[in-house]
Protein backbone atom coordinates (compact mmCIF):
# COMPACT_ATOMS: atom_id res chain seq x y z
CA UNK A 1 0.00 0.00 0.00
CA UNK A 2 0.87 3.25 -0.77
CA UNK A 3 1.82 6.22 1.47
CA UNK A 4 1.51 9.71 0.80
CA UNK A 5 1.27 13.09 2.88
CA UNK A 6 -1.41 15.59 2.57
CA UNK A 7 -2.25 18.74 4.68
CA UNK A 8 -5.02 18.47 6.99
CA UNK A 9 -4.36 22.04 8.34
CA UNK A 10 -3.54 25.51 8.13
CA UNK A 11 -2.77 27.95 10.58
CA UNK A 12 -0.84 31.53 9.70
CA UNK A 13 -0.34 34.77 12.21
CA UNK A 14 0.19 38.44 11.57
CA UNK A 15 1.97 40.48 15.09
CA UNK A 16 -0.80 43.40 15.69
CA UNK A 17 1.53 46.13 14.39
CA UNK A 18 0.30 47.01 10.72
CA UNK A 19 1.56 49.42 8.56
CA UNK A 20 0.53 51.29 5.26
CA UNK A 21 2.54 52.47 2.62
CA UNK A 22 1.33 56.37 4.29
CA UNK A 23 2.75 55.17 7.56
CA UNK A 24 5.93 53.61 6.31
CA UNK A 25 6.29 56.89 4.42
CA UNK A 26 5.67 58.75 7.06
CA UNK A 27 8.55 57.34 9.37
CA UNK A 28 10.60 57.21 6.47
CA UNK A 29 10.61 61.35 5.80
CA UNK A 30 11.31 61.63 8.97
CA UNK A 31 14.80 60.50 8.31
CA UNK A 32 15.12 61.89 4.92
CA UNK A 33 14.08 59.20 2.61
CA UNK A 34 11.56 60.12 0.27
CA UNK A 35 8.79 57.46 -1.25
CA UNK A 36 4.91 58.03 -1.61
CA UNK A 37 2.28 55.63 -1.69
CA UNK A 38 1.89 55.18 -5.33
CA UNK A 39 5.39 54.79 -6.23
CA UNK A 40 5.27 51.80 -3.53
CA UNK A 41 1.98 50.23 -5.36
CA UNK A 42 3.12 50.80 -8.92
CA UNK A 43 6.36 48.72 -8.35
CA UNK A 44 5.05 45.89 -6.23
CA UNK A 45 1.21 46.31 -5.76
CA UNK A 46 2.24 46.32 -1.51
CA UNK A 47 -0.77 48.48 0.20
CA UNK A 48 0.36 47.61 4.10
CA UNK A 49 2.77 45.04 5.96
CA UNK A 50 2.93 43.86 10.05
CA UNK A 51 6.06 44.54 11.88
CA UNK A 52 6.68 42.34 15.23
CA UNK A 53 7.47 44.17 18.65
CA UNK A 54 10.16 44.86 20.01
CA UNK A 55 11.00 41.25 22.10
CA UNK A 56 9.25 39.12 19.63
CA UNK A 57 10.72 36.63 17.53
CA UNK A 58 10.24 34.16 14.65
CA UNK A 59 9.42 31.30 17.70
CA UNK A 60 6.26 33.78 18.75
CA UNK A 61 5.18 34.24 15.53
CA UNK A 62 5.32 30.65 14.61
CA UNK A 63 3.42 29.17 17.93
CA UNK A 64 0.65 31.17 17.33
CA UNK A 65 0.14 29.59 13.88
CA UNK A 66 1.43 26.26 14.91
CA UNK A 67 -1.37 26.41 17.55
CA UNK A 68 -4.14 27.38 14.77
CA UNK A 69 -3.06 24.97 12.06
CA UNK A 70 -3.15 22.10 14.85
CA UNK A 71 -6.62 23.19 15.93
CA UNK A 72 -7.85 22.75 11.92
CA UNK A 73 -6.13 19.47 12.29
CA UNK A 74 -7.60 18.16 15.25
CA UNK A 75 -4.54 16.89 16.83
CA UNK A 76 -2.30 18.62 19.99
CA UNK A 77 0.73 19.18 19.41
CA UNK A 78 2.01 15.68 21.20
CA UNK A 79 1.28 14.13 18.34
CA UNK A 80 3.70 15.79 16.42
CA UNK A 81 6.90 13.96 15.22
CA UNK A 82 8.76 16.60 13.09
CA UNK A 83 9.37 19.96 13.22
CA UNK A 84 10.63 22.33 10.41
CA UNK A 85 10.98 25.99 10.77
CA UNK A 86 11.82 27.32 7.52
CA UNK A 87 13.38 31.40 8.68
CA UNK A 88 15.89 33.53 7.32
CA UNK A 89 15.51 35.17 10.83
CA UNK A 90 15.93 32.53 13.68
CA UNK A 91 16.08 33.68 16.94
CA UNK A 92 19.59 33.19 17.47
CA UNK A 93 22.41 31.18 16.18
CA UNK A 94 21.59 27.95 18.04
CA UNK A 95 19.72 26.17 18.62
CA UNK A 96 17.20 26.09 16.13
CA UNK A 97 14.08 28.17 16.15
CA UNK A 98 12.34 24.69 15.55
CA UNK A 99 13.79 23.43 18.65
CA UNK A 100 12.83 27.14 20.92
CA UNK A 101 8.89 26.48 19.09
CA UNK A 102 8.78 23.02 19.92
CA UNK A 103 9.56 23.15 23.51
CA UNK A 104 6.83 26.39 23.70
CA UNK A 105 4.17 23.96 22.25
CA UNK A 106 5.21 21.17 24.47
CA UNK A 107 5.66 18.67 22.02
CA UNK A 108 9.60 16.80 23.03
CA UNK A 109 11.06 14.19 21.41
CA UNK A 110 10.33 14.50 17.87
CA UNK A 111 13.23 15.81 15.29
CA UNK A 112 13.37 19.32 15.03
CA UNK A 113 15.30 21.52 12.50
CA UNK A 114 15.07 24.92 10.53
CA UNK A 115 15.80 25.08 6.83
CA UNK A 116 17.28 28.07 5.30
CA UNK A 117 16.31 28.49 1.81
CA UNK A 118 14.93 32.63 2.18
CA UNK A 119 11.83 33.32 0.33
CA UNK A 120 11.22 29.30 -1.17
CA UNK A 121 12.24 27.91 2.31
CA UNK A 122 8.27 26.57 2.38
CA UNK A 123 8.71 24.99 -0.54
CA UNK A 124 11.95 23.51 0.09
CA UNK A 125 10.69 22.97 4.00
CA UNK A 126 6.97 21.00 2.35
CA UNK A 127 9.06 18.81 0.14
CA UNK A 128 11.61 17.34 3.08
CA UNK A 129 8.73 16.75 4.94
CA UNK A 130 6.53 14.97 2.33
CA UNK A 131 9.52 12.85 1.56
CA UNK A 132 10.10 11.89 5.64
CA UNK A 133 6.17 10.76 5.99
CA UNK A 134 6.57 9.12 2.73
CA UNK A 135 9.68 7.07 4.11
CA UNK A 136 8.01 6.80 7.31
CA UNK A 137 10.46 9.22 9.25
CA UNK A 138 7.83 10.97 10.48
CA UNK A 139 4.01 10.41 10.82
CA UNK A 140 2.82 14.11 11.82
CA UNK A 141 4.81 16.83 10.66
CA UNK A 142 4.35 21.02 11.47
CA UNK A 143 6.10 22.81 8.47
CA UNK A 144 6.09 26.34 9.43
CA UNK A 145 7.73 29.65 7.53
CA UNK A 146 8.27 32.43 10.19
CA UNK A 147 10.14 35.14 9.35
CA UNK A 148 10.77 39.12 11.08
CA UNK A 149 12.07 40.69 8.50
CA UNK A 150 11.85 43.70 9.46
CA UNK A 151 14.71 43.38 11.74
CA UNK A 152 16.94 42.85 8.92
CA UNK A 153 15.78 45.93 6.80
CA UNK A 154 18.04 48.81 6.08
CA UNK A 155 15.41 52.05 6.39
CA UNK A 156 17.86 53.98 4.12
CA UNK A 157 17.26 52.19 1.39
CA UNK A 158 13.34 52.73 -0.05
CA UNK A 159 13.82 50.35 -2.87
CA UNK A 160 14.05 47.92 -0.22
CA UNK A 161 12.37 48.52 3.05
CA UNK A 162 9.37 48.76 1.67
CA UNK A 163 8.60 45.22 0.16
CA UNK A 164 8.85 43.15 3.58
CA UNK A 165 7.29 42.52 6.71
CA UNK A 166 6.66 40.07 9.25
CA UNK A 167 4.67 37.03 9.97
CA UNK A 168 3.88 33.44 10.17
CA UNK A 169 1.96 30.57 8.08
CA UNK A 170 2.08 26.75 9.15
CA UNK A 171 0.45 23.38 7.96
CA UNK A 172 -0.11 20.61 9.58
CA UNK A 173 1.10 17.42 7.24
CA UNK A 174 0.04 14.04 7.87
CA UNK A 175 0.76 9.96 6.57
CA UNK A 176 -2.23 9.12 4.47
CA UNK A 177 -3.06 6.72 1.90
CA UNK A 178 -4.73 8.84 -0.22
CA UNK A 179 -2.23 10.82 -2.68
CA UNK A 180 -1.97 14.46 -1.25
CA UNK A 181 1.51 16.03 -2.20
CA UNK A 182 1.79 15.13 -5.44
CA UNK A 183 5.24 16.44 -6.69
CA UNK A 184 8.26 18.84 -5.87
CA UNK A 185 11.01 20.51 -8.02
CA UNK A 186 13.65 22.11 -6.37
CA UNK A 187 16.63 24.31 -7.35
CA UNK A 188 19.41 26.31 -6.27
CA UNK A 189 22.28 28.20 -8.12
CA UNK A 190 24.95 29.52 -5.67
CA UNK A 191 26.27 31.93 -7.91
CA UNK A 192 23.91 34.35 -7.61
CA UNK A 193 23.81 34.84 -3.91
CA UNK A 194 25.05 38.56 -4.43
CA UNK A 195 22.35 39.63 -5.56
CA UNK A 196 19.84 39.30 -2.49
CA UNK A 197 21.89 38.24 0.87
CA UNK A 198 22.92 39.35 4.15
CA UNK A 199 26.55 39.79 3.90
CA UNK A 200 27.13 39.63 7.99
CA UNK A 201 28.07 37.84 10.41
CA UNK A 202 28.96 37.17 13.97
CA UNK A 203 32.57 36.78 15.09
CA UNK A 204 34.07 37.57 17.99
CA UNK A 205 30.99 39.46 19.54
CA UNK A 206 31.06 41.61 16.85
CA UNK A 207 28.94 42.03 13.69
CA UNK A 208 31.68 41.70 10.62
CA UNK A 209 30.15 42.75 7.20
CA UNK A 210 27.01 44.57 6.84
CA UNK A 211 23.51 42.63 8.94
CA UNK A 212 21.06 44.34 6.36
CA UNK A 213 19.30 43.10 3.66
CA UNK A 214 20.86 43.68 0.17
CA UNK A 215 19.40 43.13 -3.37
CA UNK A 216 19.80 44.22 -6.74
CA UNK A 217 15.81 44.10 -7.42
CA UNK A 218 16.52 44.11 -11.22
CA UNK A 219 18.73 40.91 -11.31
CA UNK A 220 16.29 39.41 -8.74
CA UNK A 221 13.25 40.16 -10.97
CA UNK A 222 14.70 38.65 -14.71
CA UNK A 223 15.81 35.37 -13.03
CA UNK A 224 12.86 35.21 -10.84
CA UNK A 225 10.11 34.96 -14.15
CA UNK A 226 12.29 32.41 -16.05
CA UNK A 227 13.20 29.75 -13.10
CA UNK A 228 10.10 30.04 -11.56
CA UNK A 229 7.88 28.78 -15.03
CA UNK A 230 10.36 26.21 -15.59
CA UNK A 231 10.16 24.99 -11.80
CA UNK A 232 6.10 24.83 -12.43
CA UNK A 233 5.94 23.14 -15.31
CA UNK A 234 8.46 20.75 -13.51
CA UNK A 235 6.48 19.85 -10.92
CA UNK A 236 3.46 19.47 -13.16
CA UNK A 237 5.40 16.97 -15.19
CA UNK A 238 6.08 15.16 -12.43
CA UNK A 239 2.68 15.37 -11.17
CA UNK A 240 0.82 14.01 -14.78
CA UNK A 241 -0.67 17.63 -15.03
CA UNK A 242 -1.41 20.39 -16.85
CA UNK A 243 -1.03 24.16 -15.64
CA UNK A 244 -4.86 24.20 -16.74
CA UNK A 245 -5.71 21.30 -13.94
CA UNK A 246 -4.64 24.00 -11.65
CA UNK A 247 -6.96 25.72 -9.33
CA UNK A 248 -5.39 27.56 -7.62
CA UNK A 249 -1.93 29.27 -8.11
CA UNK A 250 -0.15 29.95 -4.18
CA UNK A 251 3.07 31.85 -5.08
CA UNK A 252 5.73 33.43 -3.25
CA UNK A 253 4.14 36.78 -2.26
CA UNK A 254 7.48 39.15 -3.47
CA UNK A 255 5.71 41.08 -6.17
CA UNK A 256 2.56 41.39 -8.08
CA UNK A 257 4.27 41.79 -11.56
CA UNK A 258 6.36 38.64 -10.65
CA UNK A 259 2.84 37.02 -9.86
CA UNK A 260 1.26 38.48 -12.81
CA UNK A 261 4.48 37.32 -15.19
CA UNK A 262 4.65 33.81 -13.70
CA UNK A 263 0.04 33.61 -14.46
CA UNK A 264 0.28 34.51 -18.07
CA UNK A 265 3.35 32.23 -18.91
CA UNK A 266 1.20 29.21 -17.10
CA UNK A 267 -2.13 30.56 -19.01
CA UNK A 268 -3.39 31.03 -15.62
CA UNK A 269 -6.14 34.40 -15.14
CA UNK A 270 -5.50 36.19 -11.67
CA UNK A 271 -8.68 35.19 -10.63
CA UNK A 272 -6.48 31.84 -9.95
CA UNK A 273 -3.75 33.24 -8.02
CA UNK A 274 -3.84 33.90 -4.44
CA UNK A 275 -2.78 37.50 -3.83
CA UNK A 276 -2.06 38.45 0.02
CA UNK A 277 1.17 40.81 -0.75
CA UNK A 278 -0.98 43.82 -1.21
CA UNK A 279 -1.91 43.75 2.81
CA UNK A 280 1.17 41.39 4.26
CA UNK A 281 4.16 42.52 2.07
CA UNK A 282 6.85 39.77 0.84
CA UNK A 283 6.89 37.75 4.55
CA UNK A 284 9.91 35.44 3.00
CA UNK A 285 9.57 32.10 4.10
CA UNK A 286 6.13 32.51 5.56
CA UNK A 287 4.25 34.17 2.62
CA UNK A 288 3.25 30.95 1.02
CA UNK A 289 1.71 29.03 4.54
CA UNK A 290 0.37 32.96 4.99
CA UNK A 291 -1.61 32.93 1.57
CA UNK A 292 -2.69 29.14 1.55
CA UNK A 293 -4.04 29.49 5.54
CA UNK A 294 -5.68 33.31 4.22
CA UNK A 295 -7.39 31.97 1.15
CA UNK A 296 -8.22 28.55 3.23
CA UNK A 297 -10.31 30.45 5.71
CA UNK A 298 -11.77 32.83 2.93
CA UNK A 299 -13.25 29.72 1.76
CA UNK A 300 -11.28 30.25 -1.59
CA UNK A 301 -9.32 27.05 -1.15
CA UNK A 302 -11.57 24.32 -1.06
CA UNK A 303 -11.13 20.48 -0.35
CA UNK A 304 -9.98 18.06 -3.66
CA UNK A 305 -8.54 21.08 -5.26
CA UNK A 306 -5.05 20.94 -6.78
CA UNK A 307 -2.60 23.84 -5.48
CA UNK A 308 0.17 24.77 -6.87
CA UNK A 309 2.89 26.39 -4.51
CA UNK A 310 5.70 28.29 -5.61
CA UNK A 311 8.93 30.49 -4.37
CA UNK A 312 12.43 32.41 -5.47
CA UNK A 313 14.77 33.25 -3.00
CA UNK A 314 18.39 34.19 -2.36
CA UNK A 315 20.75 31.66 -3.08
CA UNK A 316 19.22 31.89 -5.36
CA UNK A 317 16.84 29.19 -4.57
CA UNK A 318 13.70 27.87 -6.19
CA UNK A 319 11.28 25.64 -6.44
CA UNK A 320 7.52 24.51 -7.18
CA UNK A 321 5.13 21.84 -5.34
CA UNK A 322 1.77 20.90 -6.55
CA UNK A 323 -0.76 19.19 -4.22
CA UNK A 324 -4.20 17.95 -3.57
CA UNK A 325 -5.99 19.94 -0.68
Amino acid sequence: MSRYSRITGTGSYLPPRRLTNADLVAQLAATGIESSDEWIVERTGIRARHFAGDGVYSSDLALEAAKSALTAAGITAQDIDLIIVATSTPDMVFPSTACILQAKLGASGGAAFDLQAVCCGFVYALSVADSMIKTGAANKALVIGAEVFSRILDFTDRTTCVLFGDGAGAVVLEASEAPGILASDLHADGKHAGILCVPGHVSGGKILGDPLLKMDGQAVFKLAVGVLEDAARAALAKADLQASDIDWLIPHQANIRIMQSTARKLKLPMDKVVVTVDQHGNTSAASIPLALDTAVRAGQVKPGQTLMLEGVGGGFTWGAVVLKF
